[in-house]
């Protein structure tokens, strides 16, 4: 136990200046940046932070990209410079650990995560393939030709077959949405051959992410603590900023408004931010800042993690409340003008020259600045971050198999699931015999009152309500009943997209389709 500075309800202890620095819960949703120079203790700051909104019940989302951040599934091992910071700030060091789910695109280090194409949408699939602006139209038209003759989108075959068949049958489609030329779909492919090369195929599919797996709490009470294994995806930089926006949208989409809540129901640590912003189109920049401005009334926090201040666009930047500022280096122009800038973006404290101090701070220190108040930001001040009390560092293979086979998901999403979709329905076709379910059966609901949703309610009350084992009064599903289920709410989502094009797709793939 700490003493009573890292206990105050509703209050998360972030460090000790000439007094105890707190984030507010209640303004946790609106937003926060971390920055520093590598090795400055960015990662220390996020994890920190991390724990204390599981203790306060708040679910995280955080991406490891070193693989530092797996310790925090693991208690702290009380290493001398982090009980002597403890100290030194008057708290006391106790070592926790906490409820941990790994998760990871490639599904090795973690559950596997997946997402349809239907529910990615054209403008983030073309940002991932890094189309031009006249393929990023074949693509649109792909899309809408699949919507209307109800192929399902769901993996990357079924999007190569419905290219094929868009160039096949070009003059087709040529008078009600322009001209398809060959060469253009010929580039789509080759980009869509490249994309396979570096993993993704693995990531497009089913059962499909059902993102209110990330907000969940332990039996303590306690928020889960979301870990995306990224250390391998940051090979692919273009499919970890475009998952990851992917994510920020499907939360946009799917939670409901609770205006200015307690606290957060879940924050979304975005580390390496800078690849999110690099060569991002004006429309889509436009759409990113809609969704951090918007989706705090969602009940959701987003952090950016990020080495320089200057990685994190103006109009992005200014909504972004609750802010430490580590260490930075001025050996460059480039490097003093980020100083500069970051120094400028506080509430300036009489008693420092804020700029001087950002190049003076050591290991662990940081300017620290949370809002206060009515949302007001606090003056910066020189601050000492208090330790973690789980692993600072990386935790073994043998401790995170350890963590995965005891996951309340383990099971769920570890079986892909190829069924009947715009690939098999194509080549059923070319072959000239009648597919299996033919395109668009079923498809006439999107809302649970009856329809496709409706009869996939009624198959998994078949599906569940008999022979499962109960436990304290709870049905427990075996691991097979899970997958089935995952696998027909993920047909509903995909079903859903396909009926509500005009409303659901659009520019952030989940916010706001069109």
């Amino acid at each position: 136990m700490t003493d009573d500075s890292d206990a105050i309800a509703g209050k998360i202890l972030v460090g000790k200046s000439d007094k105890y620095e707190y984030l507010t819960l209640r303004l946790g949703n609106r937003h926060g940046l971390v920055t520093g120079a590598t090795g400055t203790g960015k990662t220390v700051t996020l994890q920190k932070l991390a724990e204390g909104f599981s203790n306060a019940g708040t679910s995280v989302f955080a991406a490891d990209v070193k693989g530092d951040l797996s310790g925090i599934a693991m208690p702290g091992d009380s290493k001398p410079p982090f009980v002597k910071r403890a100290a030194d700030i008057g708290v006391a060091y106790t070592p926790d650990r906490f409820p941990v789910v790994f998760w990871d695109l490639f599904g090795e280090q973690g559950h596997p995560v997946r997402a349809t194409l239907a529910e990615m949408g054209p403008l983030l699939v073309a940002r991932l393939l890094e189309l031009n602006d006249v393929q990023e139209g074949v693509l649109n038209i792909a899309f809408r030709v699949a919507d209307e003759e109800g192929l399902l989108l769901l993996d990357l075959k079924d999007l190569r077959s419905m290219l094929q068949y868009l160039s096949d049958n070009a003059a087709k489609y040529t008078t009600t949405y322009g001209n398809v030329a060959p060469a253009t779909v010929g580039s789509i492919q080759r980009q869509l051959l490249v994309l396979e090369n570096q993993g993704a195929a693995n990531f497009f599919g089913e059962p499909a992410l059902d993102i209110s797996d990330f907000i969940r709490k332990d039996r303590d009470g306690r928020g889960v603590i979301n870990v995306l294994a990224a250390d391998k995806l940051m090979r692919s930089p273009k499919l970890y900023a475009t998952f990851l926006l992917w994510m920020l949208s499907e939360l946009f989409e799917t939670l409901p408004e609770v205006g200015d809540p307690d606290q957060p129901k879940l924050v979304f640590f975005f580390d390496e931010a800078h690849l999110l912003f690099d060569n991002a189109p004006k429309s889509l920049m436009t759409a990113i800042e809609q969704v951090i401005r918007l989706i705090r009334s969602k009940g959701v926090g987003v952090y950016f993690v990020t080495q320089n201040p200057l990685d994190v666009p103006d109009i992005v930047l200014g909504q972004l409340g609750n802010r430490a500022q580590h260490a930075l280096r001025a050996f460059t122009p480039r490097d003093q003008k980020a100083v500069q800038s970051a120094a400028d973006t506080f509430r300036q404290n009489p008693a420092f020259n804020t700029a001087e101090v950002i190049t003076q701070l050591a290991v662990g220190e940081a300017l620290v600045s949370m809002l206060e108040g009515q949302g007001t930001p606090s003056i910066v001040a020189r601050t000492l971050i208090a330790p973690p009390g789980s692993r600072v560092g990386p935790i073994t293979p043998e401790e995170r198999k350890s963590v995965i086979d005891a996951s309340p998901l383990n099971g769920k999403y570890d079986t892909a699931i190829d069924r009947e979709s715009a690939f098999e329905v194509l080549k059923a076709r070319a072959e000239g015999r009648a597919p299996t379910a033919q395109p668009g059966q079923g498809t006439t609901t999107i809302n649970g009152g009856g329809g496709i949703l409706g009869s996939l309610g009624g198959m998994i009350g078949g599906l569940f309500g008999q022979g499962a084992a109960q436990a304290g009064g709870r049905q427990r599903m075996s691991t097979g009943q899970m997958i089935i289920r995952s696998a027909a709410q993920s047909a509903a989502r995909s079903v859903g997209t396909q009926i509500a094009r005009e409303v659901l797709r659009g520019i952030l793939g989940g916010m706001s389709r069109s």
